[in-house]
């Protein structure tokens, strides 16, 4: 990805996506996402439950509770996903995300997907794959390009 100390920017964005995966309350995958045009960062998301509600690190797991696997009944989840903020931000505040790319640290699930397509995003790009990939058919048809790169180095340069 990167040819030296200064990362590409696919690796700087992806990169900017983990550190946004960090303000997760999922108690089973911390997932961040970007929306970016022009090089510059228009929203960010990550997964959690709606603003103001009680979320995963106070009331537990409801999807553990009850032994649902990943990839699987995702109305039985208190979390909105990563990719569901990044466009409910962009709406909330008034911007376009068309011809945009999203930075993800994963793959969509088929209703993110759906969500995307409707954004009219030009490309999405990740470093790692959800437990499904029924996105990639409805991807190519709506012609979205679909990017998996390697993770980004999780080391940060600074200078003195």
């Amino acid at each position: 990805m990167s040819t030296g100390a200064r990362p590409g920017l696919d690796e700087y964005f992806l990169k900017i996506a983990s550190v946004v995966a960090e303000r997760s309350t999922c108690l089973r995958h911390h997932m961040g996402a970007v929306a970016v045009k022009d090089k510059h960062i228009l929203t960010t998301g990550y997964n959690g439950a709606p603003a103001g509600l009680k979320d995963c690190l106070e009331l537990g797991c409801l999807r553990d509770e009850l032994g649902i696997e990943s990839g699987t009944r995702h109305e039985i989840c208190r979390a909105i996903h990563a990719e569901q903020n990044v466009i409910i931000q962009a709406a909330l505040h008034g911007v376009s995300m068309v011809g945009a790319t999203i930075y993800c640290t994963h793959s969509p699930c088929v209703l993110c997907a759906k969500m995307l397509v409707n954004a009219r995003i030009a490309r999405f790009v990740t470093c790692g794959m959800y437990s499904e990939d029924s996105f990639r058919e409805m991807f190519e048809e709506a012609g979205i390009q679909f990017d998996l790169l390697p993770p980004p180095p999780i080391h940060v340069s600074l200078l003195p």
